[in-house]
């Protein structure tokens, strides 16, 4: 259900282009968030040399940049354990929570923070999670880190229906496995923070088609988690927003944005005429359960992380289409 605007299209064209990151292709799923006042992006993957309907090869990397000031140059900060893209990512006290994650051969279930300090890369374990994950969604509520779906291995043909826990706050933190949302397993699902809730939004589903690799089944449901309350299906989107920029960007007290995604719509057409994510927003308004579309985003994106900084939502590289990236970061100041 749509209903009229909460907020003004107007307030939806306040987007500017930060510097680009130092890198002509970009990245998909990076780690990306904010310490020492400064903007970290890391890992993530491409195809620097071939796209992939070329046969060309997927390569991680362990990069972190480091961009000091809005106006400023990227720069290297250091190296991540390993390569790695396709976890989670948020900012806690900071410094930026990474979670889970994969590389070209596996996941993997380690969890670390990221700080910047003085100039310099520091880096901190965090317990790691009860199993190997990536392509799952999170988001911060408090000092509370959530984490849904996913999958557990780069073949498997089915998606977790798995929901995590971690207090970061705590002074011997521990992964707490809670009762998962009522609906269909998925990954690369949208996550957000509002209202004193954790939303988990559209993702997709897996299953094993008849040449037994995954396929995809494109989901456009929607829950919430209330801590103390558990979970309660709200209205559905009004498409498919498969790994839309996540966690979601917030807008006053109540409502939280969709940006993109994939909708499906071009499962058929060929990669070389694949014409982009959909450019559309989608609003929930948490007081209401209803959501709408508004106003169009000129970085429509897929698999990329979001951050805030200096009162603005940024949307960190990510793919324009389907083996095509972006280094182009893109500002959002609500």
């Amino acid at each position: 259900m749509l209903t009229a605007p909460a907020m003004h299209a107007a307030e939806l064209s306040r987007w500017s282009k930060l510097p680009p990151l130092p890198d002509k292709e970009g990245f998909a799923a990076m780690f990306a968030g904010v310490s020492g006042g400064a903007l970290l992006a890391a890992g993530g993957a491409n195809f620097p040399d071939k796209k992939p309907w070329e046969g060309g090869k997927k390569i991680w990397y362990d990069t972190v940049f480091v961009l000091e000031k809005p106006d400023a140059a990227w720069k290297v900060a250091g190296k991540l354990p390993r390569p790695l893209g396709y976890g989670v990512s948020v900012t806690w006290r900071d410094s930026v929570v990474c979670v889970g994650g994969s590389d070209a051969n596996q996941h993997y279930a380690d969890c670390f923070r990221l700080g910047w300090r003085g100039g310099k890369l520091e880096m901190k374990p965090l317990p790691v999670l009860p199993r190997t994950i990536a392509n799952m969604s999170g988001a911060l509520l408090a000092d509370t880190l959530y984490i849904a779906g996913g999958i557990e291995k780069p073949d498997s043909t089915s998606a977790l229906k798995k929901f995590y826990a971690l207090d970061l706050a705590a002074k011997q933190p521990v992964w707490r496995e809670l009762e998962p949302w009522p609906g269909a397993a998925r990954m690369l699902a949208v996550a957000a923070v509002q209202d004193g809730s954790i939303f988990l939004a559209s993702g997709t589903d897996l299953h094993a088609g008849p040449d037994g690799k995954p396929m995809r089944t494109y989901l456009r449901d929607a829950y919430r988690f209330t801590p103390g309350k558990g979970w309660k299906r709200i209205a559905d989107l009004p498409r498919a927003a498969v790994a839309a920029p996540s966690p979601a960007p917030t807008v006053g007290a109540t409502q939280f944005l969709v940006m993109s995604g994939d909708d499906a719509a071009q499962l058929t057409v060929a990669p070389t005429e694949h014409k982009g994510f959909p450019k559309s927003i989608l609003t929930y308004d948490a007081s209401k359960d209803a959501w709408r579309e508004l106003g169009e985003t000129p970085a429509p994106r897929a698999t990329v992380p979001t951050a805030q900084w200096n009162g603005a939502w940024l949307v960190v590289s990510g793919e324009q289409r389907p083996g095509i990236r972006s280094p182009e970061v893109w500002s959002w100041r609500p």
